[in-house]
């Protein structure tokens, strides 16, 4: 069977890269599968025990709430005609953080962030649809805690922030068109034409051409060690009166297990870009930069894991709430547990601290312990 939407899409690396090969088998489960045609349906569902120390505000809080990746079902689509695969995914996110919000006892926020449809053949595969950037992609799906929590993000709710503004930006889910080629004797290339970011002054903006992003990845295994590197990228250029704004960003990294033992490290640099969220990103012409360091070290069921990321980002003229003036350190010590391979007990402590660059203002600095299960299909 070609599955390849599914085999290629966030949530499966996602789920290979914080658990291991073996996950790939266990990462969807089949419904349909009969003359060339198959349906699968794959689940992710997650809660931590939060205890989170702010030191800013002198305030101790006790939560339950979503890790660094929210409750997910996603249902892929295949269908082999002639020399070519036909497939499709849909997913939705959704948070388990809102029914204590005012108003909304029962309501449910479901964020759609894959909805594409694919084509496969020997020449390589084409995206078209909705679905996570090319430029930072690897960085975050190839973290060692993207199934644990990571730094605590907002505390009203919602998902937590892992490492995003202390290591790298998040991969804002984008419609596009993407071509991946082939694997090359373990080198693959990824480029996609996405809808634009809005500048700062939002409708008023002019874009003569689309977003480009694009992605190298590489993986060998030379005397029993497994090598991953990757380089990503992304250029837009938007015009708003006499006002041009270019945005372009960098992302990096090399990854290396041998027995149990992992090791990683990741960076990014960036210009006129928001170095949190790709949305609404080219904001200035101002500069950004960050890396992420992790060790891991596997035992029996067990996964050890230490790290570090930083994230400095110059003022982009919001003023004080601006997303695009801080310094961020983040250290995260965690133990991953694996009941089987489709639940998984976590254990993680976090210290995050955050100030603006613009007047040295400390704006966070919080522990924060959170323990929690994983349950996979």
């Amino acid at each position: 069977m070609k599955n390849n939407n599914f085999r290629k899409s966030g949530l499966a690396i996602a789920m290979m890269a914080a658990m291991g090969a073996s996950a790939g088998a266990n990462a969807a489960i089949e419904l349909y599968n009969e003359d060339g045609t198959s349906f699968s349906v794959d689940g992710y569902f997650n809660a931590f025990y939060v205890n989170r120390d702010d030191k800013q505000k002198d305030v101790r809080d006790s939560r339950i709430k979503m890790g660094f990746l929210p409750n997910t079902i996603g249902f892929n689509f295949s269908k082999e005609m002639g020399d070519l695969t036909l497939g499709g995914r849909s997913s939705f996110w959704t948070t388990i953080n809102d029914s204590l919000e005012v108003g909304k006892a029962t309501d449910t926020a479901i964020d759609v962030r894959q909805f594409y449809a694919t084509v496969d053949g020997d020449f390589g595969q084409v995206l078209i649809g909705k679905d996570f950037g090319l430029y930072a992609r690897s960085n975050i799906f190839l973290d060692e805690i993207l199934m644990g929590f990571g730094s605590p993000g907002l505390a009203a709710g919602g998902v937590s922030f892992g490492n995003i503004r202390a290591g790298y930006p998040y991969p804002t889910p984008s419609a596009q068109i993407t071509y991946r080629s082939p694997d090359m004797s373990g080198l693959k290339v990824a480029v996609g034409v996405l809808d634009p970011a809005d500048t700062v002054t939002g409708s008023d903006d002019e874009n003569a051409a689309p977003r480009f992003e694009s992605e190298i990845t590489y993986s060998a295994n030379l005397n029993d060690v497994a090598l991953t590197g990757w380089v990503n990228g992304r250029y837009q250029s938007a015009e708003n009166g006499t006002t041009t704004v270019d945005s372009t960003g960098l992302g990096y990294g090399i990854k290396a297990s041998v027995a149990g033992l992992t090791l990683a490290a990741s960076g990014f640099t960036s210009k006129g870009d928001n170095p949190v969220l790709a949305v609404n990103a080219p904001i200035q012409e101002e500069d950004a930069d960050g890396f992420l360091v992790q060790g891991s070290y596997a035992f029996g069921s067990n996964r050890v894991v230490i790290s570090y990321g930083e994230t400095d980002a110059d003022p982009n003229g919001l003023g004080p709430a601006g997303l695009g003036d801080f310094e961020t350190e983040s250290t995260t010590i965690g133990l991953f547990h694996d009941v089987n391979s489709n639940f998984k007990l976590v254990a993680e402590y976090n210290m995050f601290e955050q100030e603006r660059k613009s007047d040295g203002t400390k704006q966070e600095d919080a522990n924060t312990l959170a323990l929690g299960a994983v349950v996979m299909f």
